[in-house]
């Protein structure tokens, strides 16, 4: 496809499902005499292939995404080290990544193991917490720990590095949507990172769907439509795009 995309001619991505020939006709030669007759008929409808503008921007939102979601589970496993030295931050800090939890984890990290002192580290609305801090940092943390926590830390620094190039380059190439996603965000619960998604998979190109219900079956939110002899049987929905 990306080979012949480039040429002056349409190329149609058709579901297998719906050129199915009749049983007895399956060699090569009957396959393709058997497509070109129904593409003479008009009978074979192309897949939504999205151009290579936004393939690339697909790739680059649905990466960004993998790596927030590895710096989730690596946050877990940084809290999973500091349950073992019995210091339970997350019982009094809500956010293991912010400010303040940072900068508790990079003190013990260095080797300090004063819980007062620890304790003074917080910032903003924290600092009303002070003695439920010194209670939660009073552990037993060792060379183990610190050295678990220091590699913890760094994947979680690359981590943040990298999600930020991908926010600028993903920033630079949705400028040309910025309408779209202005208008996506403001549907209650979509933020930035979501309407690009959005964009991302679906496009701003409307046209392809005849209707907001075609959008909806095509992304799988739709439920399925089984009836039998009068009797309606399972509705599930179809499988769709797992990243919309």
């Amino acid at each position: 496809y990306n080979l012949l995309e480039a040429e002056p001619i349409e190329v149609l991505v058709v579901n297998a499902q719906h050129i199915k020939a009749v049983p007895g006709r399956k060699t090569d030669v009957k396959d393709a005499e058997w497509i070109a007759d129904l593409l003479r008929h008009g009978l074979l409808k192309g897949s939504y292939i999205p151009h290579r503008a936004q393939r690339e921007l697909r790739e680059l939102v649905r990466y960004r995404r993998s790596l927030i979601e590895e710096r989730a589970r690596e946050l877990n496993r940084i809290q999973k080290v500091l349950e073992g030295a019995n210091i339970k931050l997350s019982s009094v800090v809500s956010d293991i990544n912010g400010m303040s939890a940072r900068l508790i984890i990079r003190a013990l990290i260095e080797g300090k193991n004063d819980p007062a002192a620890l304790a003074q580290l917080a910032k903003g609305r924290l600092k009303q917490k002070t003695e439920e801090l010194r209670r939660a940092l009073k552990g037993m943390i060792g060379p183990h720990q610190r050295m678990m926590l220091a590699e913890q830390w760094r994947h979680v620094e690359y981590l943040d590095e990298a999600i930020a190039r991908l926010d600028r380059e993903i920033e630079e190439r949705t400028s040309p949507f910025h309408e779209a996603l202005e208008l996506i965000d403001t549907i209650p619960g979509v933020g930035r990172q979501s309407a690009e998604q959005i964009v991302a998979e679906i496009g701003t190109d409307m046209s392809r769907f005849p209707t907001a219900a075609h959008l909806a079956s095509w992304a799988g939110m739709a439920p399925g439509n089984h009836e039998s002899a009068g009797k309606r049987l399972s509705g599930r929905t179809r499988k769709g795009n797992k990243k919309l």
